[in-house]
């Protein structure tokens, strides 16, 4: 018999993401992940004819939970700008009925900082101090919401241009955001001395160059839906110690990967560990010889995670 599968807004989500521990769920997605309990496809995408747009597709399985799911993305050209929305669809294992539809606004923030706050915390070395964040939206302040309490941070320094332009309403909200919170002026004074730096951006270009830094850090990176985006550029890469979300797929979706293995001769093969293998002791935490890069292009398997961890609470 066939159901009708509960439906979760925006504002829902957002209120029930905050009655479960994020971080807790994508650690154990990635330890079932490294113990072949879960399931990651590379993503799909769509393309619209003429240039009109596309549809990114992330699908996983949970087989513990006996979930399939699916996020669905579109990004739509607009002469007022591109469109972006997501949604999740949970389906039965067992039953092969829908479960729930879910917004996947809320959960795609929660999971992209919850994400890079696990590489974070197996990254970043013990004694790191100096904390920059590049971005101001609400994906860099939900990076800075889960990383703040990961290590004994003397500062953290956020910049981003569009600050030059912010009302007095949103500096007063950034800087109340943590005590240790300053806001720089450029870019440079952001990650000058900085020993872990967080890309938060919609770039979809370099917003810095990793070698022009004055000494080792780790440098983690997201994604956006333009084409090939990237926030570092793509040479560099053959100058890091480069690790990732998922190794089984990222390397042939993240923008900078890919334009670096076609333009410069840098191999996938050199990514040195993924989030599975870190959180389950598989792979050897990094020297800061050089810099150390996570790029995380965001897996479906963790909107999956989250979105069904609000089926069970609003079961």
């Amino acid at each position: 018999m066939s159901s009708t599968p509960h439906v979760i807004n925006q504002a829902q989500a957002r209120e029930l993401l905050a009655q479960v521990d994020v971080p807790h769920i994508l650690h154990t997605l990635f330890r079932d992940l490294a113990a072949g309990q879960a399931v990651q496809p590379a993503q799909q995408l769509v393309e619209f004819p003429q240039g009109a747009g596309d549809f990114i597709n992330y699908l996983g399985v949970l087989a513990e939970d006996e979930v399939y799911g699916i996020k669905t993305s579109p990004y739509i050209v607009r002469e007022q700008g591109p469109l972006v929305t997501a949604w999740t669809l949970l389906m039965s294992m067992r039953t092969g009925q829908p479960l729930l539809l879910c917004d996947a606004a809320e959960l795609t923030i929660a999971r992209t900082a919850a994400t890079t706050a696990l590489a974070v915390d197996a990254l970043a070395p013990g004694a790191a101090r100096r904390l920059a964040i590049i971005g101001s939206g609400k994906v860099a302040q939900a990076h800075l919401r889960y990383v703040q309490n990961l290590r004994d941070w003397q500062s953290i320094r956020l910049y981003s241009p569009s600050l030059e332009r912010a009302s007095a309403d949103t500096l007063a909200h950034l800087n109340g955001l943590d005590p240790r919170l300053s806001l720089a002026e450029t870019c440079d004074a952001a990650v000058q001395d900085a020993d872990v730096i967080l890309l938060c951006t919609s770039s979809a270009g370099p917003v810095i160059d990793p070698m022009r830094l004055s000494q080792p850090a780790l440098i983690t990176s997201i994604s956006t839906n333009a084409p090939r985006a990237h926030e570092v550029p793509p040479a560099s890469l053959k100058h890091m110690h480069v690790f990732c979300d998922y190794r089984q797929t990222t390397p042939d979706a993240a923008g900078e990967m890919l334009i670096a293995a076609q333009q410069h001769g840098w191999d996938k093969r050199a990514v040195v560990g993924d989030l599975p293998e870190l959180l389950s002791d598989m792979v050897q935490r990094p020297s800061y010889d050089r810099h150390v890069f996570f790029r995380s292009v965001g897996l479906g398997l963790e909107d999956i995670a989250l979105a069904n961890a609000l089926y069970h609470i609003q079961r």
